[in-house]
C-alpha cells in the first residue's frame, strides 16, 4: 500500500500540472441523504479495489472520474475515505455542515490517495464536515491511516479457488501487525466479486473490531477477486 501511495503521490502532481484538475461540483444534503448530526463513536476507513470497480465502470459504458482507472491507479486499493460511525444502525454523521467546492491546493491534499475530484468534494462534504472544519485536515487524517495499511498479495488470492471473506480478512490481518480478521468487513457486489474493504477504527484512529452494525459479507461467504 504504501508503494503504491508513494507512486501514486509522485505521479498526481506531475498530472496535475500537465492540465488542470476537473472541477468538481457542489455536494450538500438532500430529503435522502439528510444532514445527521449525532455522536461519533469511531471510524470506517473504506478501500476501493480498483480492478473490479474499473471494470464495472467499463461495463456500464464510462464514467470513469480523473485518474481512478489509469495508470497505477486502476491495479490497487485506492482510498475511498474515513467515515465516521454512529451509535447504531443508519445513525451516523453526515452532512454536519455546508461546504464550499474545493479549491484545486485543498484537491491537491487528497487526489494521491483518491485520484477522483468528485469523490473528494463528496468525500469532504458527507464526512469531513463532520469531522473538522478544514478539508486539508480531514484528507492528510484520512491519508496517514490509509498510509500505514498493507495490502496482502493480492493476485495471489485472485487465483485462489474456494476463497472467502474470511480468508481475504486474514490476510490483510497477516499483513498488518496487530490486526485482526474481526477489525474489517468485505463490500462485495451482487456477483460476489470484492469491490472495497472496510476497515473499522476506533476513536484512537487504530483499528478495532468492528462493531456488530457495521454490515459487509459473512466469514464464510464465498469472494471472488479481479486480478490487479
Amino acid at each position: 500500500m504504501r508503494f503504491l501511495l508513494t507512486i501514486l503521490a509522485l505521479l498526481a502532481p506531475s498530472m496535475a500540472a500537465a492540465q488542470p484538475l476537473p472541477r468538481p461540483h457542489a455536494e450538500l444534503a438532500s430529503a435522502d441523504q439528510p444532514a445527521r448530526r449525532v455522536p461519533t463513536t469511531g471510524y470506517t476507513l473504506s478501500l476501493i479495489w480498483t480492478p473490479e470497480h474499473c471494470f464495472a465502470q467499463n461495463r456500464r459504458g464510462g464514467g470513469q472520474d480523473d485518474m481512478e482507472c489509469s495508470g497505477v491507479s486502476a491495479h490497487g486499493f485506492i482510498l475511498h475515505g474515513l467515515w465516521p460511525d454512529g451509535d447504531g444502525p443508519n445513525r451516523w454523521p453526515q452532512y454536519c455542515h455546508p461546504v464550499a467546492i474545493l479549491t484545486d491546493d485543498q484537491l491537491r491534499a487528497g487526489i494521491a490517495a483518491t485520484p477522483s475530484t468528485q469523490l473528494l468534494q463528496h468525500e469532504w462534504a458527507k464526512h469531513g464536515s463532520c469531522m473538522t472544519n478544514d478539508p486539508v485536515a480531514y484528507f492528510r487524517t484520512e491519508d496517514g491511516i490509509y498510509n500505514g495499511i498493507h495490502a496482502p498479495d493480492m493476485a495471489s488470492l485472485a487465483h485462489r479457488r474456494g476463497l472467502t471473506a474470511g480468508q481475504v480478512q486474514s490476510a490483510f490481518a497477516a499483513a498488518n501487525p496487530g490486526m485482526r480478521a474481526d477489525m474489517m468487513r468485505l463490500n462485495l457486489n451482487k456477483r460476489g466479486w470484492l469491490e472495497e474493504v472496510w476497515i473499522c477504527i476506533g476513536l484512537d484512529k487504530r483499528p478495532r473490531t468492528c462493531p456488530a452494525e457495521s454490515g459487509g459479507a459473512d466469514m464464510s461467504e464465498s469472494v471472488k477477486v479481479a486480478a490487479p
